[in-house]
């Protein structure tokens, strides 16, 4: 399958509508550092400095639907309670359509709490209650996802075994659905997918494929013969088992099975991954895709957000720029518009990003000595130009001296720099976490002031490095020598 191709698919792909119905599970993730031992008992105590709130199982999915560019709306249970309003509020933040929400007093909204130190969990608490719980609201749920069948393109049903999708729901779903043409896919759960009889697809993973059918299922004619037996005991047209980092294996309602190689360049946190196969896979079977390039797509969409913390999206913009990845922009002027294109290319060539920042007016040795520092504690050294406008912000309406044009290519052409991008904030937060650098560096100055970033990159498995100053040698102590002379000589 062409690259070319693919973006043709993506880029074609409209705005598709989506019916997302199944477990919603609200993530939240507390970060903080381990430094010593409690005198409690022999665990670590966990100094928290921040916690963030995300959406999780069935919500994960709408999360990644709305990413993609997807007109989406969810039918779950919530419980009410604060949770519930948090879980409700997310939705809305992102622009799912949340109207599908049924609250059911007799249950508590599912939820996991993750406990992070170093970029690692070090501990995951649940609270959940029992499926039963949930039998009084299925009616309910029902009927508000009978309702919002009209005009979607595809449904995904997202069982996480947390009791919104009993048997008698899916079967009923699955039916109405079908009546209208609506392709049905499944990310399952349990080692009974006869519930599911009649959707389009199925997509567990490894696991759970072996368990559905009692039996391991190594990599070859085993592999095949599995994805085949669950099509044909479960009545369910495709399957697609998720492999890891073996890839994808698919089986199309026609007979035909083909397999794509794992796209990852690097596994930070697979949670949530089957989340994004999933929804891309709804996306382009309800569009009218070949599986084929859907798994495809799928495929190079996961192995994107393994790489990032928790459970996480990606754009249409960020797929077409790893689809061309190969296609590297010219020179060292990077526009921001093709910024995501460099970075995936270096980060599927296995690079270590650096990534450094600031004004760059008047070019002096101890802009030279940084920059090597800088390159030095990686592959490959990005670097972020503030532009005219808030360079004045930050020194004042005399600077800068030099245009943003000159600053970009005179900093392009020194050997340390393999790339520059601007940028017109006052601080590069939103840069630093759009290119989530394995490696950021800023000046020993700013050890006291706080380096911008620093969170987002810790929290993603990079580390922060401090560089020595050049003693003597900085823009202002130029720019006053320049003055006193031009005093002393008038």
């Amino acid at each position: 399958m062409s690259q070319e191709r693919l973006r043709e698919v993506l880029e074609g792909l409209g705005e598709p509508r989506v019916l997302v119905v199944g477990d919603v599970i609200m993530d939240r993730y507390v970060f903080g550092e381990v430094k010593r031992i409690s005198p409690e008992a022999p665990i670590p105590v966990l100094n928290v400095d921040q916690a963030e709130q995300r959406l999780g199982g069935a919500g994960n999915v709408a999360a990644n639907l709305r990413a993609m560019g997807a007109a989406v709306s969810i039918v779950s249970v919530i419980g009410a309670d604060r949770w519930g309003e948090d879980v409700r509020g997310l939705l809305v933040e992102a622009g799912v359509d949340a109207g599908g929400l049924v609250v059911d007093e007799a249950h508590q909204t599912v939820r996991k709490s993750r406990l992070m130190s170093g970029g690692q969990q070090i501990l995951r608490v649940d609270w959940e209650g029992s499926v039963d719980e949930l039998s009084a609201a299925s009616a309910e749920l029902l009927v508000k996802a009978a309702e919002r069948l009209e005009g979607v393109d595809a449904v995904i049903l997202s069982d996480y075994g947390k009791g919104a999708l009993d048997d008698e729901t899916c079967a009923k779903l699955i039916a109405l659905a079908k009546e209208r043409g609506l392709p049905v896919v499944v990310d399952p759960k349990g080692s009974d997918y006869s519930k599911y009889r009649g959707a389009a697809l199925v997509s567990p993973n490894r696991k759970e494929a072996e368990l559905a059918l009692g039996r391991a299922l190594p990599d070859g004619s085993e592999l095949s013969a599995g994805a085949r037996a669950l099509a044909e005991q479960s009545g369910i047209e495709a399957v697609v088992i998720t492999l890891g980092a073996g890839g994808i294996h698919y089986r199309a309602a026609s007979g035909a099975e083909g397999r794509v190689a794992a796209k990852a360049r690097a596994v930070y946190d697979v949670t949530g991954a089957g989340d994004t196969v999933v929804a891309q896979l709804a996306l382009y079977l309800g569009a009218g895709a070949p599986l084929a390039d859907a798994v495809q797509l799928a495929n190079e969409a996961a192995g994107v957000v393994v790489g990032r913390l928790g459970a996480a999206t990606i754009t249409r913009a960020e797929l077409i720029a790893r689809l061309s990845a190969g296609e590297a922009p010219r020179g060292k002027v990077v526009s921001p518009d093709h910024l995501d294109e460099l970075i995936e290319g270096w980060r599927s060539a296995g690079k270590h990003v650096v990534f450094t920042n600031g004004c760059f007016d008047v070019l002096h040795r101890g802009h030279v000595e940084y920059l090597r520092f800088s390159k030095a504690q990686g592959d490959v050294l990005l670097v972020g130009v503030n532009d005219d406008e808030s360079v004045r912000r930050l020194k004042g309406e005399e600077r800068p001296l030099n245009a943003l044009e000159d600053r970009l290519e005179v900093l392009a052409a020194l050997e340390p720099v393999d790339a520059v991008v601007s940028f017109g904030e006052d601080t590069p937060q939103a840069l630093v976490e759009r290119v989530s650098p394995d490696v950021l560096v800023k000046g020993e100055d700013w050890a006291e002031k706080g380096v911008v970033g620093r969170e987002w990159v810790e929290r993603h498995g990079g580390k922060v490095v401090l560089a020595p100053l050049v003693p003597g040698c900085s823009t202002t102590a130029l720019l006053g020598k320049a003055h006193a002379t031009e005093d002393g000589g008038s």
